[in-house]
């Protein structure tokens, strides 16, 4: 994608991060998510409401411009909440019209230069997904390309992109776009591979340990505990199934 223009918004997310920030809390929050790009160490919460308060008069305009906007945040962030940031004006309810399948190679740049669990999870599950569920056809086929490409993250999203679709869930095309990440060694493939088949348990958990049975020797047992983890409360009814 061509490079974003500066957007006015990042000096002010800036300021209002920094004023909150903690930098003993931005060591350590560095350190836990082994991030190269330091922190302000800003709290979840202090974090929300920063990004409520600056995205409270933002116009939401347009598509285009709010693509614009995400980018020039996301690639003018010095800090790893500037990016989050990035993620909640993304992930605003006003922003929901704009989630089309124009802002999928928006949603692709995201998630190739972020490469970590915290930035990709949140868009595979939630915008990806409700991109999935409304244009499944155009969707299964970036999904399934994204399943075999080199990059890890880019599977890891076609793993989860159907996380939260519940019972709506295509189980035959979660299992392709599994199936290409078996023989990987890639702890957060093999990780995606189980929250995956554990989201499924919750509604079908019978079928998950079908599916394990089946690929028992090609699943990992970092997979194979995640798909189990809840099976046999879920089965006896000790937790309750979610539809």
């Amino acid at each position: 994608m061509a490079r974003a223009a500066a957007s006015p918004l990042l000096p002010k997310i800036r300021t209002a991060l920094a004023k909150v920030g903690d930098p003993a809390r931005a060591k350590q929050m560095q350190a836990y998510m082994k991030s190269a790009m330091p922190y302000h160490g800003v709290p979840s919460a202090a974090m929300r409401a920063v990004a409520r308060d600056i995205f409270a008069t933002y116009p939401f305009a347009d598509a285009r411009s709010w693509r614009a906007d995400v980018l020039a945040i996301w690639r003018g962030a010095t800090h790893r909440e500037e990016r989050y940031a990035a993620l909640a004006l993304v992930n605003h309810r006003k922003a929901t019209p704009f989630n089309d399948l124009d802002a999928l190679p928006m949603y692709e740049d995201l998630i190739v230069s972020g490469a970590w669990w915290d930035y990709v999870d949140d868009l595979a599950g939630h915008r990806v997904g409700e991109l999935f569920a409304k244009h499944r056809k155009e969707m299964k086929k970036e999904m399934l390309a994204w399943s075999v490409d080199d990059d890890m993250w880019k599977r890891r999203t076609s793993i989860l992109c159907q996380m939260f679709l519940r019972s709506d869930t295509d189980l035959a095309f979660l299992y392709k776009c599994i199936e290409p990440s078996l023989p990987s060694k890639e702890f957060f493939l093999r990780k995606a591979i189980g929250w995956a088949l554990r989201q499924v348990a919750w509604y079908d958990p019978d079928e998950v340990v079908r599916y394990v049975k089946a690929h028992d020797a090609e699943l990992s047992g970092l997979s194979k505990r995640e798909a189990l983890k809840n099976v046999a409360k879920l089965q006896s009814g000790a937790l309750k199934r979610r539809g």
